[in-house]
């Protein structure tokens, strides 16, 4: 990848007032104009469709022109790939809106290999971390690696059994990768930094927002064959992700549990508009396997 295409995703990334498809409109311009990257801030604010924040991204792209030595130093306080490089995620490349840049600290080959969402309630109960225990061996046995949002409950569940058992997993988080979050899942963060893999369309220093998380999910959902939905209420975050699945053509999976408690509503739900109910490993297996490519 041309080092001056790779500057210029960084710039716009670490920029005010444009958002991810803002980016992807001026690398598919840059593209179509033997991969040009000599753009005023004025095209790019036309190419972007930029309009309510025009004057945030001006003065923060003038920032950084002004400043290159300040870009370049903390461009080198990253390590990322971007959509153009052949090792950005296959499925996650396919959707709608994927992420120009990802940020990664860990093993970036984990993103070569087939994956598997697990996604939950954070206030998990007894049953659904023991669901977890139940299935996540055997889907590992199967070369499968498993993608979470690093969140409590079932999110970082998965991740621990994942790793206790000797599998690969991914985090994927809405934050920075120098900003650990939640609190309650740091130290499971810091260990898949050394030996897995984390990542996040967000640099450094860019803390928990509102708006990150569903945008966090959308990666989780794409860059996975299919996702596993263990414990959800009605309105829980984790129907956002499985909805992104099935926008995606992607397998959704939800394990029911009991009918007087409403921590599984949305696994209830989900099952009566067509995922998988599951009940053991080979119920999310025999999908995927037939899914895969």
């Amino acid at each position: 990848m041309d080092v001056r295409q790779r500057t210029l995703l960084f710039k716009l990334t670490v920029c005010n007032g444009i958002g991810n498809l803002g980016i992807l409109k001026v690398l598919d311009f840059s593209m179509k104009y033997n991969d040009c990257t000599d753009l005023t801030k004025e095209e790019i604010i036309q190419i972007a469709g930029i309009t309510t924040y025009q004057k945030l991204f001006s003065d923060s792209w003038d920032y950084w022109t002004t400043n290159p030595d300040k870009l370049k130093k903390y461009q080198s306080q990253h390590r990322f790939i971007t959509i153009l490089d052949p090792n950005y995620p296959y499925h996650l490349k396919q959707i709608y809106n994927c992420p120009v840049v990802l940020f990664y600290k860990g093993d970036i080959k984990l993103l070569e290999k087939n994956c598997l969402s697990f996604i939950g309630a954070r206030a998990a109960s007894i049953y659904g971390i023991n669901v977890v225990r139940k299935l996540l061996p055997e889907i590992i046995c199967n070369e499968l690696t498993i993608v979470s949002g690093l969140a409590k409950g079932i999110d970082s569940v998965s991740h621990q059994v994942t790793m206790q058992n000797g599998g690969n997993t991914i985090g994927v988080i809405g934050t920075g990768l120098d900003i650990c979050y939640p609190k309650e899942t740091a130290h499971i963060q810091r260990k898949m930094m050394e030996e897995q893999l984390v990542i996040s369309e967000y640099p450094n220093g860019a803390g928990p927002r509102k708006y990150h998380f569903p945008m966090r999910n959308r990666i989780i959902a794409g860059m996975s064959l299919g996702t596993c939905v263990i414990e959800a209420r009605k309105k829980s975050g984790s129907l956002i992700t499985a909805q992104a699945a099935l926008e995606y053509g992607r397998e959704v999976f939800a394990v029911p549990g009991n009918l007087f408690d409403t921590q599984s509503d949305g696994c209830h739900r989900l099952i009566q508009e067509g995922a998988k109910c599951t009940i053991c490993p080979q119920d999310i297996l025999e999908e995927i396997q037939l899914f895969s490519i």
